[in-house]
């Protein structure tokens, strides 16, 4: 049960990460390297949940 309460917490954290993606790419005062951060932390937490739910 403990496992699946994560896998949902990272999921809420990757939904979050996307909508700040979305919100900086529409604001012309971020920088590409803030957006680039925000996509690489993106693909981090999606890799993770990945391999959590294959287990």
């Amino acid at each position: 049960m403990a496992l699946t309460s994560h896998i949902e917490e990272l999921r809420k954290k990757h939904q979050h990460l996307s909508t700040e993606v979305e919100q900086a790419q529409r604001s012309p005062g971020v920088d590409q390297l803030t957006i680039a951060s925000l996509k690489k932390q993106k693909l981090q937490l999606k890799e993770q949940i990945e391999r959590l739910s294959a287990n």
